[in-house]
Formats: C-alpha cells, sequence, structure tokens
C-alpha cells in the first residue's frame, strides 16, 4: 500500500524541494580529531541497531487505543464537545490523535537524516563528519521504524505539520554549516526526544514502549553531538553573530509551540467549523496539554544555555513561553536515564525469551523421558 492511501489529508505527490545554499567542504586533515568526538562516533558505530530484528513486530495494537493511556491526556475531555460524542467518534478521537504524533515523528526523522547529511557535507572538522555519519544512518532506521509502525498498525497517517516545515525550511535554507545543527540537534530533536520520552514513560503498549526506548537511546548521543560541536564554535562567535543564532532559536522555539496545536486532527474528524473552534479553545486551556508543552522544552531550554545562548533577551522570551525554569534540567542525567531505560528494556525482554525457551526444552525433554 502506498503511503498516500494513508493520509487523511491529500500530501504532494511530487518531492518537497528546498533550496540549499553553502558549500561542501573536505578537509585534508586525517588524523587529528577531539577525543571526545571520536568516542561519540565509535558509541554510535557501536550502537548500530537493525529494526526488522530489535523491535518485536509480532506485538499487536489496537489502532484506536494505540499508547493505552488515559483519555484524561486528550485535549478535548471531559468538555462539552466530548460529551456530545459518541463512542465511535471518541475511537477516531484518540485513533488520529496517535496518527497525527506518530506521522510529526517520522516526518521530523526524514528531516533529521536530511540535515545530518547535510551536516556530513558542510561541517569543516572530520570529526563531526564521520559522527553526522553514523547519525544519517540513524535516522533513516528510525523513519523506516516509524513508516512501517503508521502502515502496519495504526492505518493512518498525516503530512508534516506546517510549523515544523516552515522550521526545516530554514534550517536547511541557510547557507551557514552549524544551522543544522541549531535547527535539528538543538530545536527539532530536542522537542522530540522530550516527546517521546513523556510517551515513552506513559505508554501501557509493549510496541510503541519498545520503539520510542530504542529510538531516544540514538537521539540522546545525537543531542550530545550537536551540544558539543556548538559549544566549541559559539564560543568563538561575536556578538553580533550570537545574536543572529539566538533570533533564529527564538523563532523556531514558537514554531514548535505552534506546532503543537494539530488543528489537522481535528478538522478531519467531521466535525463543524465551529466544533473545531471549541476544540482548539479546549487544547489551549488544558491543564494537561500545557505540562506536556512545559514538558517539551525540557530538552530545548538547558541545551540552548550549555551551548552559549543565553541572553536577557532569549530568556524572557522562555519566561514568555512559561519554559524559563527548564533551564535547571540536568541534560546528561536525562541522557543516561535514556540509554538505561533501553538496556533495561532489551535485557527484559530477552531474559523472558531465554526462560521461555528453557521452559520448551524442559518440556520436550519429559516428553522424552515419558516415551
Amino acid at each position: 500500500m502506498s503511503t498516500h492511501e494513508l493520509y487523511t489529508i491529500p500530501a504532494e505527490l511530487s518531492t518537497w524541494d528546498v533550496e540549499m545554499k553553502g558549500s561542501a567542504r573536505f578537509t585534508w586533515e586525517y588524523d587529528e580529531g577531539r577525543d571526545r568526538m571520536l568516542a561519540l562516533y565509535q558509541k554510535g558505530k557501536d550502537k548500530q541497531w537493525d529494526s526488522v530484528k530489535r523491535i518485536d513486530w509480532g506485538l499487536e495494537v489496537d489502532p484506536y487505543d494505540v499508547l493505552g493511556i488515559p483519555d484524561q491526556s486528550i485535549a478535548i475531555y471531559d468538555t462539552p464537545l466530548w460529551h456530545r460524542m459518541d463512542a465511535k467518534t471518541r475511537k477516531e478521537v484518540r485513533r488520529h490523535g496517535a496518527a497525527w504524533q506518530f506521522s510529526q515523528f517520522l516526518h521530523g526523522e526524514q528531516g533529521a537524516m536530511i540535515c545530518s547529511a547535510r551536516i556530513v557535507e558542510s561541517v569543516p572538522d572530520l570529526d563531526s563528519k564521520f559522527y553526522a555519519a553514523t547519525q544519517t544512518m540513524d535516522e533513516a532506521r528510525h523513519a523506516e521504524t516509524y513508516a512501517r509502525f503508521l502502515q502496519e498498525k495504526v492505518g493512518i497517517a498525516y503530512p508534516i505539520n506546517k510549523y515544523l516545515k516552515s522550521l526545516l525550511d530554514d534550517t536547511l535554507g541557510d547557507s551557514r554549516w552549524d544551522m543544522p545543527y541549531l535547527g535539528m540537534q538543538v530545536l527539532i530533536e530536542g522537542l522530540a526526544l522530550a516527546a517521546f520520552g513523556v510517551m515513552r514513560d506513559m505508554t501501557t503498549k509493549p510496541l510503541p514502549k519498545q520503539i520510542l526506548a530504542y529510538v531516544m537511546q540514538d537521539e540522546a548521543r545525537h543531542v550530545a553531538f550537536g551540544r558539543m560541536a556548538l559549544r566549541d564554535y559559539y564560543a568563538q562567535l561575536s556578538e553580533a553573530e550570537l545574536r543572529e543564532r539566538e533570533d533564529f532559536v527564538i523563532e523556531g522555539c514558537y514554531l514548535m509551540r505552534d506546532r503543537l496545536r494539530g488543528v489537522e486532527q481535528w478538522e478531519n474528524l467531521g466535525l463543524s467549523p465551529s466544533e473545531v473552534q471549541e476544540a482548539m479553545r479546549a487544547t489551549d486551556e488544558s491543564q494537561y496539554l500545557q505540562l506536556f508543552r512545559s514538558l517539551l522544552f525540557s530538552r530545548i531550554v538547558p541545551c540552548v544555555k550549555d551551548i552559549g545562548l543565553w541572553s536577557e533577551r532569549l530568556q524572557k522570551a522562555y519566561a514568555d513561553m512559561g519554559v524559563l525554569e527548564m533551564a535547571g534540567q540536568n541534560l546528561d542525567a536525562l541522557m543516561r536515564q535514556d540509554e538505561d531505560i533501553a538496556d533495561r528494556l532489551d535485557e527484559e525482554r530477552f531474559a523472558a525469551e531465554e526462560a521461555e525457551r528453557a521452559q520448551e526444552i524442559a518440556g520436550t525433554m519429559a516428553l522424552g523421558a515419558a516415551d
């Protein structure tokens, strides 16, 4: 089945072409590199995995209850609009909400794949080129995984959200080599990583938990890569150059915040225009979603501060968004936790499989002894 058959809204049949500027940079220094960057590159090689083999695709998923989380997480829950809906419509609300979220994850991962390939092309340091090459493969695997999940388990998909598309356009269309880092590694990946984490910790369903945990294990390295490269580079920039990057961050964060409203999913449920507006008001007023939006900046804000973009103007923008307190988050601890959760999930899965195999062998031996 073509993916275009899954889209609730007709997507562009042709490719989306972003005009890129800047230079492809070669370097002839092959022997020198930052030890910490080369160590990250080695880790990127060691941690490669195959989504066909590592993920248990045989697990069933109810497309009308993809994550198995309470309805209280739905923006319109317990509103007059929710109470007017019958059980069938509420099931569609759950399905479209999950489809919209995972579709944006999918499009973001393709964007990350293209951005990391762009970094390989444009970054001047070979150690960064090495690591970005491993990330390109990671992002390809993530896009493959989310596409399969939507195709086989959810059954519908959404085109790319206009706010995510706008940020990708700005990120890829800039000629400066550090902008794919800033737009993708810090903003888009940072927000996605936090969203993955909230959903990973809340879901009661084993397949989405596996997917989110394994993807996050990779993304933790990617954000570390962006922090490392930009912290070194931004220490050398003038105030005017730093201000330009801060402008990009402020605009990008507002785009990411607005992206989370997800008006498309409400427009495709057969609601009247007034009901769509009712749903959007509920989305803006939902205490759960306000907390969720705040948590989504838990990876971005401390990372922006860490790389050296922390003027009063930028802090005021974060205060206006209600996320300034996220600057105190410990990124290193969060990243270690992401890796540990994926490792523990593997251990639990494989221990259960070993126990099952041992039980089968014992049963076979008992049958043999009886014969």
